[in-house]
């Protein structure tokens, strides 16, 4: 599969939708797409769908009883222990997966419009029941350790599937974050590949300007883990740092990116780029004419 290609695609796909809703998160697309691309195209072990599938309505909570209950696992090909579980622990992203899943031929293009509609399991903050994800993520740091639980389960019981878990660096300002690095190195689960999109950016600005988090490979090795520093934006790096033989730790593969990678327009939005949204006609009709410019899928 052409990462790149894919990538580019993935940016394309949110603009097109940010621009049809009036709003998205379109810097997470611009900084993460090599990074999710790569994930999907080429890194994990994952299943694949016997055809794109059209998501289902919300079915309830996870409760007892509730027989018609789905997690968004199915859009990954399912749970089997010999394949990779994928934890995307930065829900805000959740419009770049979903743009991925469409174009990966995993979900239907239709599900794109059930966007954060109403008694819709495509939601703007993807949950347990969204496509292509499995627990409720919820807010930042929970992931991870979600996915380190699912990673002692699979080392006890001798599966072979990895889980690799997508972060965003703001979560490396919660303490939640930090104790499950110290439960994941003292567990020896290097069946874990964490991948983090060090865009500098959250809801309140620069990260820088919230709570410094450098050196974070440095502090990652200080708990006990390894750590891997890569352009994001470069797939083969990306899997040359996440492919590296287990050695007893779990690995961290922090991929720097750029938050308006393919769309400059958005520097113009600095610092503040978390949330796309258009001040003007004026200046939605500069992001449109962006769109139209931009090579349509298969020209």
């Amino acid at each position: 599969m052409d990462v790149a290609l894919l990538a580019d695609r993935v940016r394309r796909a949110v603009l097109e939708h940010t621009l049809d809703n009036d709003g998205g998160y379109m810097s997470q697309a611009c900084s993460s797409a090599e990074l999710l691309a790569t994930l999907y195209g080429r890194f994990m072990n994952i299943g694949m769908p016997d055809r794109p599938i059209e998501p289902r309505p919300w079915l309830g909570t996870p409760r007892h009883g509730n027989t018609e209950y789905r997690t968004g696992a199915d859009f990954n090909g399912g749970v089997h222990d010999a394949r990779d579980r994928f934890i995307l622990s930065p829900t805000h992203y959740s419009l770049v997966l979903y743009a991925l899943l469409v174009e990966t031929g995993r979900m239907s293009p239709q599900g794109m419009k059930q966007f954060n509609r109403d008694g819709s399991s495509v939601e703007m903050i993807g949950a347990e029941h969204s496509p292509g994800m499995e627990v409720m993520t919820g807010s930042l740091g929970q992931g991870l350790a979600q996915a380190a639980g699912m990673a002692l389960g699979r080392k006890l019981k001798g599966a072979s599937g990895r889980v690799v878990v997508m972060m965003s660096d703001g979560e490396f300002q919660i303490g939640m974050t930090w104790e499950s690095i110290q439960f994941m190195a003292h567990h020896h689960l290097d069946n874990m590949v964490v991948f983090v999109d060090v865009n500098g950016q959250q809801c309140d600005g620069a990260v820088d300007s919230v709570m410094r988090i450098d050196p974070i490979d440095v502090r990652i090795r200080s708990f006990g883990a390894r750590a891997a520093v890569v352009d994001g934006h470069d797939p083969a790096a990306i899997m040359k740092a996440g492919s590296r033989a287990p050695d007893g730790r779990p690995l961290f593969v922090l991929a720097m990116t750029d938050p308006c990678r393919g769309l400059d327009l958005m520097r113009k939005n600095a610092p503040k780029l978390h949330y796309l949204r258009f001040r003007t006609p004026q200046e939605k009709a500069g992001y449109k004419a962006v769109l139209d410019a931009w090579p349509k899928r298969g020209s």
